[in-house]
């Protein structure tokens, strides 16, 4: 794996607040190597791991992406979920940012299944062919491609199991990181003072609360990955 500069400075960090962890009765132990300090009740992340992990992620997403291959980005927290598909969007990248659905990878011939009916009522929507029914049967279906919408848009041109799988929220997404375990998919995840660092391929020591720090942590991924892109753009 080729190593880059990802301008990954602790300035940047410090004024995001990805140092901040959570109180010292909330720790994991396996997190003791990240951490650097307690202050007033809380436990402080080690920045200079922060970024030797961040670094290493970026690498990664920067070879997958020049090789043209795909990203799955997962945050279902309400506070990220517009920051999420804007930059899954922007590197374009599939996204899951509402639920996710247990076996939505482990059971991919389901979830192809859903994908398919979700593109042909968007199809037969934008057809018109919505028009012809009843009134009734028009309302249970704009329902049902609303709820598809809300729950699958992130992932309406997935084809297949992603490459490599983000995740903003070890604890909230773990069904989503068990599923990647299972299938052998790599991922990369944020870690609290709270989480199990051996759970993802790269886990990255950072506040994943706090909307800055979480920003900041995706930003430099989307941004490696981007530039991933335009090589393999280049190339081909």
């Amino acid at each position: 794996m080729t190593r880059r500069y990802w301008n990954i400075n602790l300035k940047e960090m410090i004024e995001a607040g990805v140092h901040f962890g959570h109180g010292i009765k909330k720790w994991n132990p396996k997190m003791a190597p990240y951490i650097s300090a307690k202050r007033k009740g809380t436990h402080i992340t080690n920045l200079a791991r922060t970024a030797r992990f961040l670094s290493e992620a970026c690498d990664l997403v920067f070879d997958t992406a020049s090789q043209g291959k795909s990203f799955l980005i997962v945050g279902t927290k309400k506070r990220a979920t517009d920051l999420v598909a804007s930059a899954a969007i922007r590197a374009r990248c599939h996204y899951v940012n509402k639920k996710w659905f247990s076996g939505m990878l482990t059971n991919w011939s389901i979830t192809k299944t859903r994908l398919s009916q979700f593109r042909d009522l968007r199809a037969e929507e934008k057809m018109g062919k919505f028009q012809h029914l009843p009134k009734r049967d028009v309302a249970i279906l704009k329902r049902k491609l609303s709820t598809l919408q809300r729950y699958l848009g992130g992932i309406k041109y997935m084809t297949r199991l992603p490459d490599i799988v983000i995740v903003l929220d070890q604890q909230k997404e773990y069904i989503a990181l068990r599923e990647c375990a299972i299938l052998g998919i790599p991922t990369i995840s944020l870690v609290d003072t709270n989480c199990d660092p051996d759970l993802a391929n790269i886990s990255i020591p950072a506040n994943d609360d706090t909307m800055t720090s979480i920003r900041l942590i995706l930003n430099k991924l989307v941004f490696a990955i981007c530039e991933g892109h335009s090589l393999y753009i280049r190339n081909h």
